[in-house]
């Protein structure tokens, strides 16, 4: 399609054309032209946020969920500006997302005109791509290489800043047909013959193990799907980081559950003594790895990823991969199968016995003995609850989101959405706003902390106006509880500006926006309140108010090895003594 239309209808007509159903976004002077066209059209509808960094959150959410590419539109300067922590956060954990952003008129850049920003030079290090478009001839075809670059590759996050002199002239629209960047192709199929020697390698295992991340989910539900049936075949253990969760049913007999600083005892152990480690989709972030020069000493390590500057960007490995992970875990399936490969049976079978003596040790045992309610109960109790609905679970960041990744068990992909990388508190709330606007039926929760829940309380407006029903259950123990863990644990228990004082009655703070607060604070009535949480098809404030001072274990204390790990039993004084390195600074 090619016809003569403004900078304004263009950003419609693209986002049309690229198929998006939902914008997420927040008005002002440098982008009324396009809001303008989207008052004047229906088949993208419009979700008003309540604040900038809400609509890329938002993005987020519905980008993770779906698996398509999630998109925000906001004004110059202080919109855009408030864009670079979700930017930066979609840039970490690899989430699609086009931001789409107004800019002064061109002949006023470099002036400081009211609301500029140099929104291109801000963003560079938090986007995979960026475009400032001087000239409306070039927009459409920007727009369409901005999604293919959103979407391709590993997934992330684009600019288009757009002037608003461009968005009221007139130029000729393209539609995306044939469209891709000039430069940037990503391999998809892996190398042959480096399968073949990995599948080799596979074979002669004799402590093996699979350690998967969000690339697997990044990569579709078949990935997910060949991903369980090569485990089966093999019969190797697995285990996954935060962001792979749920491309491997946890309820299977061969999964560790996670691994890293909070992960089981069972899936570092056995990290830590695999003689092959299988990296799939994964890019051995620090929080996986703890001490480099004690990390997995004496396993051939085999990577798989689509981007060639995660292998051997943290960990050397002796086999990369580059390719999408999909595409090879099927070759590597189909090579497994013609070659009638098997596993080394007998070696397999010592392995296991050796992993269950690990798991013997419980490691995310803890005692729920009286009305006081512990986290990980509430947390326990939630997951048993929602089964059988079509949940989806956000979180927030801090204690409540590692007891949720540790006690929520996640049975498919996409039903889990965290900020893994950059950890941002005020991530849930509008990223549940997200994922319920694509999935209007579903049972979307925000697990939060009394905390975080409030950086972006305001969206809770946003689920009232749209009338997405979603429900925030929030582990309320009066402190920043992982800050407050690690004062406790590292810091001799000075508790600087740990305590969230003068918190808000989130009851009535949630009937003030128009939605249901409930609390609960005696064990007994926990059950009872999540079912009126459930059946309330309106936003709700959950306030469970749990034990004050829990801690957050398994851990591996910053700096250490996967087999030092800190289990509750053992966080005595001297344990924790070992904790402080050598110059006295605590290691988190």
């Amino acid at each position: 399609m090619t016809r003569q239309m403004t900078g304004a209808e263009m950003v419609v007509q693209a986002l049309i054309d690229q198929g998006v159903e939902y914008l997420f976004g927040y008005p002002g002077g440098a982008v009324l032209p396009i809001y303008d066209e989207i008052f004047q059209q229906d088949k993208v509808q419009h979700i008003l946020v309540r604040q900038e960094g809400g609509a890329g959150h938002a993005a987020e959410g519905y980008a993770r969920s779906t698996g398509n590419v999630g998109v925000a539109l906001v004004t110059s300067g202080p919109g855009a500006t408030n864009m670079v922590t979700p930017l930066t956060d979609a840039l970490m954990d690899s989430i699609p997302m086009v931001c789409i952003t107004g800019q002064v008129a061109t002949h006023l850049i470099g002036s400081d005109a009211f609301q500029e920003a140099d929104t291109v030079g801000i963003t560079r290090p938090c986007t995979k791509h960026n475009w400032l478009v001087k000239d409306v001839n070039d927009l459409a075809r920007v727009l369409h290489e901005a999604f293919y670059v959103a979407r391709s590759g590993r997934p992330g996050p684009v600019v288009v800043d757009i002037p608003k002199d461009v968005q009221f002239a007139t130029g000729t629209y393209q539609g995306p047909a044939h469209v891709e960047h000039k430069t940037y192709r990503p391999q998809i199929n892996g190398d042959e013959r480096s399968i073949r020697a990995a599948v080799e390698l596979i074979a002669k295992a004799k402590k093996p193990i699979f350690y998967t991340g969000g690339g697997v989910i990044n990569s579709g539900p078949e990935a997910s799907r060949l991903l369980r049936e090569l485990v089966h075949a093999t019969g190797f253990p697995i285990t996954s980081t935060l962001m792979g969760l749920g491309a491997y049913p946890a309820s299977d007999k061969q999964w560790l559950g996670m691994l890293g600083m909070h992960g089981t005892f069972e899936a570092n152990n056995a990290m830590h003594d695999c003689d092959v480690m299988i990296a799939v989709g994964a890019r051995f972030d620090d929080r996986i790895t703890g001490r480099l020069d004690a990390f997995s000493p004496g396993s051939k390590k085999i990577q798989i990823d689509i981007d060639p500057s995660s292998i051997n960007k943290n960990v050397r490995v002796d086999l990369g991969i580059v390719g999408d992970v999909g595409h090879v875990l099927a070759d590597m399936l189909r090579i497994w199968k013609e070659g009638r490969h098997a596993a080394d049976a007998p070696a397999l079978k010592r392995w296991w016995s050796e992993i269950d003596r690990w798991r013997a040790r419980k490691s995310l045992s803890y005692r729920q003995t009286s009305e006081t309610i512990m986290p990980q109960y509430a947390i326990e109790s939630l997951y048993k609850k929602t089964r059988g609905h079509d949940t989806y679970i956000t979180t927030e960041v801090g204690q409540h989101q590692m007891w949720a990744a540790q006690y929520f068990g996640f049975e498919e992909p996409n039903r889990w959405m965290t900020s893994g990388g950059l950890g941002t508190m005020g991530y849930g709330l509008p990223a549940a706003i997200g994922v319920q606007t694509a999935h209007r039926d579903a049972l979307v929760i925000d697990i939060a902390g009394d905390a975080s829940i409030l950086m972006n309380i305001q969206e809770l407006s946003t689920a009232i106006q749209h009338e997405l029903p979603v429900k925030v259950f929030i582990l309320n123990n009066q402190y920043m509880g992982m800050v407050r863990q690690w004062q406790q644990l590292l810091h001799g228990n000075r508790l600087s500006h740990s305590y969230t004082d003068a918190l808000p009655d989130f009851v009535k703070l949630a009937e003030a926006y128009g939605a249901v607060g409930l609390r609960v604070e005696k064990a007994s009535d926990l059950e009872g309140g999540i079912d009126e949480m459930i059946a309330v098809k309106r936003p709700v404030l959950f306030d469970v108010r749990v034990a004050n001072l829990a801690n957050c274990f398994p851990m591996i204390p910053s700096g250490k090895a996967h087999n030092e790990m800190l289990l509750p039993e053992d966080a005595t004084d001297e344990a924790i003594a070992t904790a402080i390195d050598e110059e006295g600074k605590a290691l988190v």
